[in-house]
């Protein structure tokens, strides 16, 4: 029997005193995501190791969720904050998402979640206006390490403390959200993910934006993760100006290397078998890709923009250019110069080289062609 139990009540209760007393975790719509990821972390073949990393984290969400509820009480006005004109990319990830969103990031005007903030969203009390948070010193200590400890990892996705992230990592304060992209992976927060109506979840990330905005202002919100198109309909409706960008990669080598990644972020938290792996994590993308798709052909098609990988990686400002003349926006002096800086310095592979195949992960070349048939047909896909 491990020590590292799962039951709700007592995680919040944990959380209630390493928040000081805060007791408040806002809406209750919380409270059944958190049961279904316990059942998800007490239910399956974890290690010791990784059922303390689950228990840890949950408490710490908890933890925080306390003080960002705490913080919209003491500052109501951060609820009534606007968020203008927000950019947000999506796509399969791997699809080359992340080396946009970072070159993107460039621009003055754009305000991307960076890492560390998303780790600590809540402001803290003492902290004077333009002051450094002494937290993103640690987290920029603690993402250097693991880098080190984890150079494979790094090679797919390399981050540092300020580096533009993706915003699943405060959808988890909701208790909900793809997570740390294992648990989707799992049962029961698999299935119960897809049932859910992801409204709530987007209210709430709208409010973190907000929080995060009040603390560290910026001109328009720079957006990125996969995992927006399980609810390009809740965006839509969350930020009715949202603009988005959709990037597009052959599915082989996007299906390869997502399961690698996966497999990758479960670690040495669970033993598990890559070929069953497989199939599942394909499964997943390619559902969210037409979930995705079929809100698009309902939305005003303006609202929308794509992006080759292969192009990008050819030609990456005239793919930025693209984007901005699609949707109207200035590309200024510096903001191009800033980009053509950044990539002159992170060529392809700076990381290290990320291999992987679809053998390993069970899967062949005519299941994922036949899975990805309609998508690769739609956009020409080579």
């Amino acid at each position: 029997m491990s020590d590292f139990t799962f039951d709700p009540v007592q995680l919040m209760a944990e959380a209630v005193e390493a928040a000081d007393g805060l007791s408040d975790f806002g809406n209750d719509d919380f409270r059944d995501g958190l049961a279904a990821l316990c059942a998800t972390y007490d239910r399956n073949n974890w290690t010791e190791k990784g059922r303390k990393r689950n228990r840890r984290r949950t408490v710490g969400l908890l933890t925080t969720r306390l003080k960002i509820t705490d913080a919209f009480k003491r500052h109501p006005e951060i609820l009534e904050r606007p968020i203008p004109k927000p950019m947000v990319l999506t796509g399969l990830p791997r699809s080359g998402t992340s080396a946009l969103f970072n070159l993107l990031g460039e621009d003055p005007d754009a305000r991307p979640l960076r890492l560390w903030e998303a780790q600590f969203p809540d402001p803290l009390d003492d902290l004077q206006p333009g002051a450094p948070d002494p937290r993103r010193a640690m987290i920029d200590e603690y993402q250097k390490h693991m880098n080190e400890k984890n150079p494979e990892f790094a090679k797919i996705h390399f981050a540092s403390a300020d580096t533009p992230e993706e915003c699943v990592l405060i959808h988890a304060y909701a208790l909900h959200g793809v997570q740390l992209g294992v648990e989707i992976m799992l049962e029961p927060y698999g299935s119960w993910f897809r049932a859910q109506d992801l409204r709530s979840l987007y209210r709430y990330y709208a409010d973190l934006l907000r929080l995060l905005d009040w603390q560290r202002p910026g001109n328009r919100w720079l957006l990125k993760a996969p995992a927006h198109m399980w609810a390009i309909d809740a965006l839509i409706e969350t930020m009715p100006d949202v603009s988005i960008v959709w990037s597009h990669r052959n599915p082989i080598a996007c299906t390869a290397s997502i399961c690698s990644m996966t497999q990758t972020l479960f670690g040495k938290t669970m033993d598990i078998d890559p070929a069953e792996l497989g199939p599942v994590v394909m499964d997943w993308y390619a559902t969210s890709l037409e979930r995705g798709l079929a809100v698009r052909d309902r939305s005003d098609p303006a609202r929308f923009v794509d992006v080759s990988h292969d192009d990008f990686v050819a030609d990456s400002m005239g793919q930025v250019e693209q984007i901005y003349a699609h949707f109207d926006m200035p590309l200024s002096d510096a903001a191009a110069g800033a980009m053509n800086a950044y990539i002159a310095g992170h060529p392809k592979d700076k990381h290290g080289k990320h291999e992987y195949d679809l053998a390993t992960y069970g899967l062949t070349l005519e299941q994922v062609n036949e899975r990805f048939a309609s998508y690769v047909a739609r956009f020409g896909i080579q």
